[in-house]
């Protein structure tokens, strides 16, 4: 075993402390130092990488449910962005020694390339379990005991996530062509996954992302056949420029419109619904979701810490389209704008179930029926 291999398994110690004080005591992975975030836990058994570059975890400290992590270690082509969003990484036993023939790295180094702080062989089903009672709280993964816990603490209950769509979005827009083009789609960047790009390429879209705060003008050059609103990180209800930009979108043009995950947010604010915080949130590659028009439950893959209120989009606008099976929230609202719909979960996953991939279809079928109305 090399002098590296066999640092990272005797590890560096390092403290996982909460808002409430506390402390789980482990071993550092990744960069030295100390970071602070929301704790929050997702379920999923593989996709550690897709999870790593998934912008929807802006601003928090994300611990793997599942015990062993970095079996199959890390490459160039899982990304789901450009780089690692979240601030912190937690896991109970970690594979210094991957094994498959896509490997090009450890987890470890990927994580202390990026500069990200991370802790493991700590007890993440007590974590896990303090989340689901308590809900989701403020911590800090450090590798250095800190001088002064007060200090530290009020740091950790101090954090808040705020800048979140702005800070993952590009600035510019970027183009994705197809190799068998039909369709024009316009993907708002609310911190898109690439799969979302490469499902709509894959059904003959080219794709034009664009910046988080484009208007209905900014669009209409592009000549878009459809408009997709992206995943994204934090509340959706802070961006209020981009609610309004959607508003007027759904209220003065006809281009089909399909929502994901924080684009269902905002569509639902747009058009009169509320939004709330759930209390530990809902992440993974397992989550049920009924689908009422075929009564029918898919698994699917979610990460978001807020929904639309049940019922709060009002009768005039839509109606719930699919709802969780676990705790009843909404997941889908289908609205009565013609060739307009938006859902809660991952239809292009990565890493996860395909079942959903469906709705893309759906999608394609709404463009192809308003290109024939013209």
């Amino acid at each position: 075993m090399t002098s590296s291999k066999m640092a990272y398994r005797e590890g560096k110690k390092a403290w996982l402390i909460l808002a409430d004080g506390t402390v789980f005591n482990g071993f550092s992975l990744g960069a030295m130092g100390t970071t602070i975030g929301e704790v929050v836990f997702t379920t999923g058994m593989t996709g550690y990488q897709e999870t790593l570059t998934d912008p929807s975890y802006f601003g928090q400290i994300v611990t793997q449910t599942f015990p062993l992590i970095g079996n199959y270690g890390v490459n160039t082509v899982d990304p789901e962005s450009s780089r690692i969003w979240l601030r912190g990484y937690i896991i109970r036993e970690w594979c210094y020694e991957p094994s498959n023939f896509r490997s090009q790295s450890t987890l470890g180094e990927y994580l202390s390339n990026n500069d990200i702080v991370g802790i493991y062989d700590i007890d993440t089903r007590a974590l896990t379990k303090k989340i689901r009672e308590h809900g989701v709280m403020n911590g800090a993964i450090t590798t250095k005991w800190p001088d002064d816990m007060d200090e530290l603490l009020e740091k950790i209950n101090a954090f808040t996530i705020k800048d979140a769509v702005k800070s993952v979005s590009w600035d510019a827009p970027h183009y994705f062509p197809s190799k068998d083009p039909k369709y024009n789609v316009v993907l708002f960047d609310f911190g898109f996954k690439r799969n979302i790009a490469r499902s709509l390429n894959n059904r003959g879209c080219n794709v034009t992302v664009v910046p988080y705060d484009s208007t209905l003008a900014d669009i209409k050059k592009y000549e878009p056949d459809g408009i997709m609103l992206s995943n994204g990180p934090g509340d959706p209800a802070e961006n209020t420029e981009v609610i309004a930009n959607i508003k007027e979108i759904y209220e003065k043009s006809d281009i089909p419109i399909l929502g994901i995950c924080l684009g269902h947010q905002l569509m639902a604010l747009a058009t009169g619904g509320r939004t709330a915080k759930l209390k530990y949130g809902h992440r993974g590659a397992n989550q049920p979701v009924v689908d009422k028009k075929i009564d029918r439950v898919f698994v699917t893959t979610q990460n978001h810490g807020y929904y639309v209120v049940n019922d709060s989009v009002p009768e005039e606008v839509g109606k719930i389209s699919h709802y969780n099976a676990n705790d009843g929230s909404c997941e889908g609202v289908e609205y009565n704008r013609p060739y307009t719909f938006t859902v809660q979960f991952h239809p292009e996953a990565a890493a996860g179930p395909q079942d959903t991939q469906y709705l893309f279809d759906r999608f394609i079928d709404n463009i192809e029926a308003h290109k024939n109305e013209k």
